[in-house]
């Protein structure tokens, strides 16, 4: 195990107490090739010498940040000069305070664009709010704040930026009481097995970590991990009276077990991430007075990165997927969980404190929102069985049941997180292909199945789209209309319906279900001849597609179909086809008659007609 980050030298960092003596020994720093130690204003604060002695053993060697573009200093004239010098190299432009806005963020150059500078009662809703809800993943623009308590711990915050972390500084770890993810990469994941388990304080406490996120619920002062508790009290800063505090500020005792507190403040890690709600509110929107504030309780320590979050938001699996993708490729967490969240909800959730290091690779981003097919599953599914179209006795419904179970869970954003978007659709697509092949079966079988019945009743509970209305031709040379009729209800589906001024009604499909034409080589047949037809298929996804065809129940003992079911490898897109042969007995009924053609692909079903007649054998004298 990595040594105690109190058994350390203090020489990467000079405290110092008078302003004079500050703005002095920044001048030196700034003018020095290769400064050994970067000056700190600790405004006689203990606190602040005890995270001076704990970060030492974090940082290893001096190197100034790459700065952003533009830089904005609130309340500058409240800090020390001193203070003001050393943020100077942090920014290529420093502009007024007065143009901070939203438009200023839109006008900055790409990559790092904007650096906010404020002690923390200056950080407040207007103008911030804008700002951060600007700095949205995907649009090129990187945002990062400074700040502090107060402008002692502001000179702290800004002293660690110009720090690099000492080798052997690697570990990362997930500290959650929500959530059971799997472990990537190096990163080690304390779940809440672990919390019950093992004495997390100490693992925290006791080791040096390059990164470190806390998941739990909570607000302001505290992140919730079992009995354990993250705790945001800095007792050397000033009490405001006027704030409410939380159970503490009126009493002896947490209101979880003392034993079990772990304060923030002597973590020794180089990033803390706070995926709790409100962790880091905008100074005019606290719950409770900043003396008990977690994301000021770790600027007050060791950290020199914190992502914090303004408010509330609901992070779970795909953020701490999206947080260890962005600890493998060393590149910044709150643009990868940002990321993430952005399909649960419209602006940021998190903001970063310090400069952060984005040299690192672009992490794999999680997926969103789950495959289209997923989706269209779901629809079929809840259709055939809260629809009314399978009668609860139906000897598929109870397997049909499970696997709507199943698909229910993937939709899910922590499913697709979870189990992998490549292993979802690989299962996913092993049910369908067998279900595909029950049905197909089932209406060979049977060929007045529900399934196959399924077009009127949806057409039912659906009405014609009049802007869907088109002409076509049918297969056999005639004009035919096509048109979708619109689902009224989520339990049917949209069908897509052809018809015939000949034909008659002869081509429908749910939506999404392959196209499927017939052809056959003539619209007569002789009895005790055999009539050749080929059916033509088109699926809007590669895979699978079970075809089969069948005639009326009328001449079914007198017509053999060959074959009667086939298996295609469709590509999508692509018109594929296959050949089938109707063996017309030489007893059979000389009449019209019809057969029809169906293909199954993923649930979505497709039927086609081909009206033909059969003349008597033998050329028998007509009436």
């Amino acid at each position: 195990m990595p040594s105690s980050p109190t058994e350390v030298s203090t020489t990467l960092f000079t405290p110092v107490d008078e302003e004079a003596a500050y703005a002095e020994a920044v001048a030196r720093f700034l003018g020095s090739p290769c400064p050994e130690a970067v000056p700190v204003w600790v405004g006689g604060r203990a606190d602040l010498l005890s995270a001076v002695r704990l970060a030492a053993g974090l940082y290893h060697g001096i190197a100034r940040p790459e700065p952003y573009a533009r830089g904005v200093l609130l309340g500058g004239d409240e800090l020390p000069a001193g203070l003001r010098a050393l943020m100077a190299p942090l920014a290529l432009q420093w502009l007024d305070e007065k143009e901070l806005s939203a438009e200023l963020l839109q006008s900055a150059p790409g990559g790092r664009s904007l650096l906010v500078v404020a002690a923390y009662p200056r950080l407040t809703s207007d103008p911030v709010l804008e700002i951060v809800r600007r700095a949205r993943p995907g649009e090129g623009r990187r945002v990062a704040f400074l700040t502090g308590r107060d402008a002692a711990s502001l000179a702290w915050f800004t002293a660690k930026q110009f720090c690099r972390p000492a080798p052997g500084v690697d570990a990362s770890g997930l500290f959650t009481s929500t959530d059971r993810p799997e472990a990537l990469g190096a990163v080690e994941v304390y779940d809440d097995r672990a919390l019950e388990r093992r004495d997390i304080g100490a693992e925290l406490l006791g080791r040096r970590w390059r990164r470190v996120l806390l998941q739990g619920h909570g607000r302001d002062d505290s992140v919730n991990l079992a009995d354990f508790t993250v705790c945001g009290l800095n007792s050397e800063a000033p009490r405001r009276p006027d704030l409410l505090g939380p159970r503490c500020a009126y009493g002896p005792d947490c209101y979880k077990p003392n034993e079990k507190l772990i304060p923030l403040n002597r973590v020794s890690a180089v990033e803390i991430v706070l995926s709790s709600c409100n962790n880091g509110p905008f100074a005019d929107a606290v719950a409770y007075d900043p003396k008990y504030q977690l994301m000021l309780n770790a600027i007050d320590g060791a950290a020199r990165d914190v992502v914090a979050a303004p408010t509330v938001h609901d992070s779970a699996r795909p953020e701490n997927t999206a947080w260890m993708n962005a600890v493998a490729a060393g590149s910044p967490s709150v643009t990868g969980l940002n990321t993430a969240i952005s399909g649960a909800q419209p602006d940021p959730a998190y903001w970063h404190f310090g400069m952060a290091d984005d040299r690192g690779s672009e992490p794999r981003p999680v997926p969103q929102v789950p495959d289209p097919l997923v989706l269209s599953t779901s629809a079929r599914l809840t259709a055939y069985l809260a629809g009314g179209l399978l009668p609860e006795r139906h000897a598929l419904r109870p397997r049909l049941t499970r696997f709507a179970g199943k698909v229910e869970r993937w939709v899910t954003r922590q499913a697709t997180a979870a189990e992998g978007e490549q292993a979802i659709l690989r299962a996913l697509s092993d049910d369908l292909q067998s279900l595909d092949h029950v049905i197909s079966r089932q209406i060979v079988e049977n060929p007045e199945t529900e399934f196959t019945d399924c077009h009127a009743h949806f057409g039912l509970r659906s009405a014609v789209a009049p802007e869907s209305v088109s002409e076509v031709r049918c297969p056999c040379g005639r004009p035919a209309r096509q048109f979708v009729k619109r689902a009224l209800v989520p339990t049917a589906l949209d069908t897509v319906c052809t018809v015939c001024i000949r034909c008659g009604d002869m081509a429908y499909r749910t939506d999404g279900a392959p196209e499927v034409r017939v052809e056959a080589a003539g619209e007569e047949v002789r009895a005790g001849e055999t009539l050749h037809a080929r059916v033509r298929v088109r699926s809007e996804r590669r895979g699978p597609v079970r075809i089969g065809m069948f005639v009326p129940r009328h001449l079914r003992s007198d017509c053999t179909v060959t074959p009667s079911a086939s298996k295609i490898r469709a590509a999508a897109g692509q018109w594929h086809e296959a050949e089938f042969s109707l063996a017309v007995d030489a007893g059979a009924h000389p009449q019209a008659y019809y057969f029809t053609a169906f293909a199954v692909q993923d649930l979505g079903l497709s039927v086609a007609r081909w009206d033909f007649g059969v003349l008597p054998a033998g050329g028998s004298a007509e009436r």
